[in-house]
């Protein structure tokens, strides 16, 4: 079960991690004599606070809580990004990193204080059993979700494989409550959202949902697919990609580059990580043009691709400054099946760039909504490095983009205040109960494997006008209706994109989104850029020149 959210919102950990560690237990990595005795002596610190705290506290104490944050800060007090896990989440962490889960394999979304199905995962058991885009769920196990959040009918509908479980649900158009019996089972959650074909030799791929076990396998059949439909050059779309492993993120990277040229540096502390360069294995690289979309979301095992392919100019990349995590965490299991993401070691780019931003004399918040940063670079100034052509890159910072681009606030702005409104009509649209617009009625759960047209579904000013009033009807909906006149060409992307996640799925409505997305339409633009990148690297490993043509 995932939970969709509009905006984008940042989760944690950010994560590189290494699929080479193994499991600990706390004895074995404990250590002797000295150290044995001050770890006695913070055991027992904590257990007379807690003794303490138990006895003269004026309400209920909550154990299990006071051991978990006790332990976070603990490890917050080494850096941001090492963790504790507690069981539950130990669990979902290991279910996301072998990219599935157990549930009933749908993306749920909150409205108006109301849960409601978006999109059926293509083949899980609410897409076998019929569940559609904009059925409210109503109630789980007889139990009903009035008031329920988003997030407590995601943990009521996840659970173990092969289990039962009980979903009703509201649909338009239906005068009485539908009830699924449904039984959880394993839902692929795969590193690729959606690929397709963008234009006349374009290929697009959205690499969002980070690096887990299958993605270079995801990768590989995505390239040899657009391969296939006539792909002569790539946009690649790592933005909120939030890192995941490190060899996923080097066999990704591989496909780019030449035999020998260097993807990551790792140095952590002896002998536990010792220090290791991975370089590309690859003698036959795919060496079509390439651009990649980076954001403020983009982090750790992403970025990894992107200082490989920056450093040695493989790839043009277009969009913001990623988000700048270049410490890697090993993963550690704890006897009551907690775990730590323990952070062991650092990673450099080939050209010698440290990615991590500072974050010494800053809160854990303050780090990660990026307070601090321009000052912290004014104390500790990044030493310039360069790439393979000599251009100049800055580590310390993140990777910056070749062309920066912002997606304007004023989009997330009326994204925000549309929201409401347009589900609200979509839902009505597509349930064909908006007179005059039977075109838009969608009579079965979403087709996944149907190759969208950009013909299809075109919202005009009929809609548009069908649009204004419904909301006469709906005053709770509480639309900013004087200014819809001035904002329509944004309300009708939405519709569409509600249309579209509808009739096929919110992979399918990714390309409606990309029509307007002012990142893709630069990134487009910066090709032909990436061609001549392309060319002049062909050409100097053709003609044997690659030692020659690295300055670093």
């Amino acid at each position: 079960m995932r939970i969709h959210k509009r905006s984008w919102a940042l989760a944690l950990p950010i994560l590189a991690t290494l699929t080479f560690s193994g499991a600990h237990t706390p004895q074995s990595v404990a250590g002797q004599g000295g150290d044995a005795m001050a770890g006695e002596k913070i055991v027992d610190s904590f257990t007379n606070a807690l003794t303490v705290a138990r006895s003269h506290y004026a309400g209920e104490v909550d154990s299990d809580r006071i051991t978990k944050s006790s332990i976070v800060g603990m490890l917050h007090t080494l850096d941001p990004h090492s963790s504790y896990l507690d069981p539950k989440e130990w669990q979902e962490f290991q279910s996301q990193q072998q990219s599935h889960y157990s549930g009933i394999g749908s993306t749920i979304i909150p409205h108006n204080g109301k849960v409601y199905i978006l999109s059926p995962f293509d083949g899980t058991p609410s897409y076998r059993a019929g569940i559609r885009y904009g059925d409210q769920i109503i109630e789980i196990d007889g139990q009903s979700t009035e008031g329920w959040t988003s997030v407590q009918v995601t943990n009521k509908l996840l659970g173990p494989e092969g289990t039962p479980v009980s979903v009703k649900i509201s649909r338009i158009g239906v005068d009485h409550p539908l009830e699924y019996k449904l039984v959880r089972a394993s839902v692929p959650l795969p590193s690729i959202a959606s690929y397709f074909m963008v234009g006349k030799g374009i290929g697009y791929i959205d690499l969002q949902r980070g690096f887990n076990t299958t993605t270079f396998d995801e990768m590989s059949r995505a390239l040899k697919d657009l391969h296939q439909q006539g792909m002569t050059s790539l946009v690649l779309d790592l933005r909120f990609n939030r890192g995941g492993l490190v060899d996923q993120a080097w066999r990704v990277t591989n496909e780019f580059l030449y035999h020998g040229q260097k993807i990551v540096s790792m140095r952590g502390r002896a002998p536990f990580f010792p220090d290791r360069d991975l370089a590309a294995s690859n003698t036959s690289p795919d060496d079509m043009p390439v651009v990649v979309l980076i954001n403020g979301g983009s982090a750790s095992a992403s970025e990894i691709v992107a200082g490989a392919l920056q450093d040695h100019d493989r790839a043009r990349w277009v969009g913001e400054g990623s988000f700048g995590k270049g410490l890697v965490q090993n993963v550690f299991q704890l006897k009551d099946g907690s775990g730590l993401l323990l952070t062991t070691g650092k990673y450099y780019t080939p050209s010698g760039r440290l990615i991590q931003r500072d974050y010494t004399n800053r809160s854990f918040y303050d780090y990660y909504l990026q307070r601090g940063d321009k000052e912290a670079l004014q104390v500790h100034r990044p030493e310039a490095k360069h790439t393979d052509s000599g251009r100049v890159v800055y580590g310390g910072d993140g990777i910056q983009p070749d062309v920066a681009i912002k997606t304007p606030l004023r989009i997330f702005r009326l994204n925000r205040l549309w929201t409401d409104p347009v589900f609200a009509f979509s839902r009505d649209l597509v349930a064909g109960t908006i007179p005059g617009l039977a075109e838009f009625k969608v009579t079965a759960p979403a087709d996944h494997k149907h190759r969208f047209d950009p013909s299809e579904y075109r919202v005009d000013d009929k809609v548009l006008a069908a649009f204004k009033q419904y909301l006469k009807g709906h005053p709770e909906l509480k639309a900013d209706r004087p200014n819809l006149d001035k904002e329509s060409e944004v309300v009708k992307d939405l519709i569409r994109q509600e249309v579209v996640t509808a009739a096929y799925g919110q992979e399918t409505a990714r390309a409606v989104f990309l029509e307007s997305d002012v990142q893709m339409r630069k990134a487009l633009a910066e090709l032909p850029n990436a061609r001549g990148m392309a060319d002049d690297i062909r050409r100097v490993w053709a003609a044997g020149l690659n030692g020659e043509y690295r300055r670093n």
